[in-house]
């Protein structure tokens, strides 16, 4: 025997060899599915062999067999060997049981379908029950009865990872001190493959007996119930059960209730396949108010279908039916909510240039600490530029994605990068665009329909056609999708955020007036350095402060993007095109072919620049290119304007913006905003502050 040759190699130690035929006494239970412990009999037999044998520090036990009363050599029955080791850990009083096996615990979900289960420290014996019960690898439920009759903490290692120091399952009281009291979900599980058979009927409501007939004809049918719903009205009652026995019970009850289903009292056995019983587990469930919310919340986000639901007062767990393909997404998506933060938020990143790129890098910086001080989870799920897309279930990795999103990509569609973020198990998903396009602009109501919020600095949305524009926002009002573009003016300023307070606090905008370009703020603040027009153009674009092609700045395009948006914003619904526009090219040069023409040529025009710098300097004043919202008149500019050099706008220096309100409560003193307005970084913040504000809305801690 193995057991006996073992003990003979336990060298150097006070050991012997039990047979627990000569201990344990059992019984078959009534169903003859497992066996009961005759514990009397069997604690004076242990006495027995004890006295024979003598105190030894070891004793190396046989596993899974025992006798009858009648002597006859039986076993444990199913999860045999287990039993035996709880068995003889009541028997001795054991301080503590050690049961090794080849996993490294008890997992808080499957970790084939949940690649983030992580392995549970501690759990309760009604705990396991529950997660076996659902088909997790757990002790079997009377496996863990002996331990339990005397409070005995059974952990479960694995032997082949022994520094893992696996799940130790207790008593409740010993397992709040181990969570040091904070009540919580501990797992979700799911049956897989099952149907619902819904039985309704106006005829059932207040006729006693009904649910006895119904669950007594599939019980004569040796059919198993998994989950039981019904209705408070009385007028259904819907059960799960294994999908290979879904016709018969179907069956069972047609023919059970023929008479009333003739009558009409019952309208009809309605027979649901594929669907799955998914279930949350935590005995501690009834202490923490909002779980049963908090999981309904997360299917909803993840676009899951609940055809039942079902929940014991204990609250043990909290069960619901759904469909079968559905079950893996549904399945994570509960488990993100719970498990990974108080807000998890899956992004996707369409431009991942200079901004975008920019943005995972902050993303990369500041994951770790989001998620441990904030309960915040940004998780990169995909990257689309141009031409390719890179998709990925668990996640980007933050550190090589530019590599993969070379080698590893697919080519770029919209449609197909929103409904993979659409499907995706993390509740809340958002897309965050970093392009300068018109394509991304188009498809945020697309994919807002599909229930993904909308982060953007670019302006092509809000400053496009009015239609696209107010359909957009009506979703966002109506369909409770959010939709933040902070961005789209002053880059990292806060010049919506403090647009949209002044409004919702009931301020009335009179006129918003600002230097919105970091291009032409620095070429302005530049002229009057003695050098011509065309220079400080040509210095700016060597600086990497223009568009490749500096008439996409000097023509005032830009600039009245932003006017558009923040008219807009005040509720003045204008269209790009009715902004009157002052261009700073000169008109022979507004069609010439390339940029490098156009600024060979530039020189030949300094003379009417000059002339203007020359007359504002006569008057004290200096040149400022500015954008204007005029709310009392109802109109927007874009228009180079002459300022006294004690204006603020005057004290401008480098590359900054500056945005001054003027309302009824800054009437006297205008409220003035400056700042970095250009560069990927302040950009990049400006969109992560964004992402951070979705966040709060979502539930996360401010």
């Amino acid at each position: 025997m193995s057991t006996d040759a073992f003990s003979d190699f336990v060298l150097g130690a006070d050991v012997a060899f039990m047979d627990t035929r000569d201990v344990l006494v059992v019984s078959p239970t009534s169903d003859g599915i497992s066996v009961d412990l005759e514990e009397q009999l069997s604690n004076s037999r242990l006495d027995t062999w004890f006295a024979a044998q003598g105190v030894k520090k070891l004793v190396v036990a046989t596993g899974f067999i025992a006798r009858s009363r009648a002597g006859t050599a039986t076993t444990l029955k199913r999860n045999g060997s287990d039993f035996s080791a709880t068995i003889m850990g009541a028997l001795l009083r054991s301080s503590h049981i050690t049961i090794w096996t080849d996993v490294d615990g008890v997992y808080s979900a499957d970790p084939r379908k949940v690649p983030e289960a992580v392995c549970l420290p501690s759990m309760t014996y009604h705990e396991a029950w529950e997660m076996s019960y659902f088909g997790a690898n757990v002790l079997h439920p009377r496996t863990t009865l002996p331990a339990m009759k005397y409070h005995i903490p059974i952990t479960i290692r694995n032997f082949f990872n022994q520094p893992s120091p696996g799940t130790r399952i207790s008593d409740l009281a010993s397992d709040l001190e181990f969570h040091k009291g904070k009540a919580t979900v501990k797992g979700f599980a799911t049956i897989d493959n099952v149907t619902l058979i819904n039985v309704e009927g106006t005829g059932m409501v207040g006729v006693p007996g009904i649910a006895s007939r119904i669950f007594s004809s599939v019980r004569d049918a040796g059919i198993n119930v998994i989950m039981i719903s019904q209705a408070s009205s009385e007028q259904s009652i819907c059960f799960a059960v294994r999908g290979s026995d879904g016709e018969q019970a179907a069956n069972v009850l047609s023919e059970r209730f023929a008479e009333s289903i003739s009558a009409g009292r019952v309208s009809a056995v309605q027979v649901i396949p594929r669907c799955c019983v998914l279930a949350a587990v935590g005995q501690g469930m009834v202490a923490r108010k909002g779980v049963a919310a908090t999981m309904m919340g997360a299917l909803a986000k993840a676009n899951v279908n609940i055809k039942a639901i079902a929940q014991g007062s204990s609250e043990y767990n909290i069960t619901v039916l759904i469909d079968q393909v559905d079950s893996e997404r549904a399945l994570r998506a509960v488990h993100s909510r719970f498990y990974l933060s108080d807000v998890p938020i899956g992004v996707g990143i369409v431009g991942p240039g200079l901004i975008g790129g920019t943005l995972i890098a902050q993303l990369r910086e500041q994951r770790v600490q989001l998620k441990k001080e904030f309960g915040i989870d940004l998780r990169l799920l995909g990257i689309a530029s141009s031409g390719k897309m890179l998709l990925r279930e668990t996640g980007v990795d933050l550190d090589t994605w530019r590599e993969d999103l070379e080698n590893k990509s697919v080519p770029c569609d919209l449609d197909q990068f929103g409904a993979f973020l659409s499907s995706h198990y993390i509740p809340n998903r958002v897309i965050v665009d970093c392009t300068a396009s018109d394509a991304p602009a188009s498809k945020y109501i697309d994919w807002m329909q599909q229930g993904i919020h909308v982060v953007t600095p670019n302006k092509k949305l809000g400053s496009g056609p009015l239609e696209q524009y107010q359909a957009v926002r009506r979703m966002q009002r109506e369909g409770y999708i959010h939709f933040f573009y902070e961005g789209t003016v002053g880059a990292g300023l806060p010049v919506m955020g403090t647009l949209k307070h002044l409004l919702e606090t009931g301020d009335k905008i009179i006129k918003i007036e600002g230097i919105l370009s970091g291009t032409l703020s620095y070429i302005f603040n530049t002229f009057g350095d003695g050098r011509p027009f065309s220079e400080v153009v040509g210095d700016a674009k060597s600086r990497g402060y223009t568009e490749p092609d500096p008439r996409d700045d000097l023509n005032g395009t830009d600039v009245a993007r932003k006017v558009a948006i923040l008219a807009r914003e005040c509720g003045m619904m204008l269209e790009l095109g009715s902004i009157p526009v002052e261009s700073l090219v000169p008109e022979p040069l507004r069609a010439v072919s390339s940029s490098a023409e156009y600024m060979a040529r530039l020189p030949d025009f300094d003379a009417e620049m000059d002339t203007k710098l020359r007359e504002a300097e006569a008057s004290g004043e200096c040149l400022r290119y500015v954008g204007v919202v005029d709310a009392k008149a109802g109109s927007g500019s874009v228009e180079l304007r002459r300022y006294p050099k004690s204006h603020p706008f005057a004290q401008l220096q480098g590359s900054d913006n500056i945005i001054s309100f003027t309302t009824a409560r800054y009437f006297k003193q205008s409220l003035i905003i400056r700042g970095p307005g250009a560069g990927a970084d302040v950009t990049a913040a400006g969109v992560f502050s964004d992402l951070l504000r979705l966040a709060a809305y979502l539930g996360a801690p401010s």
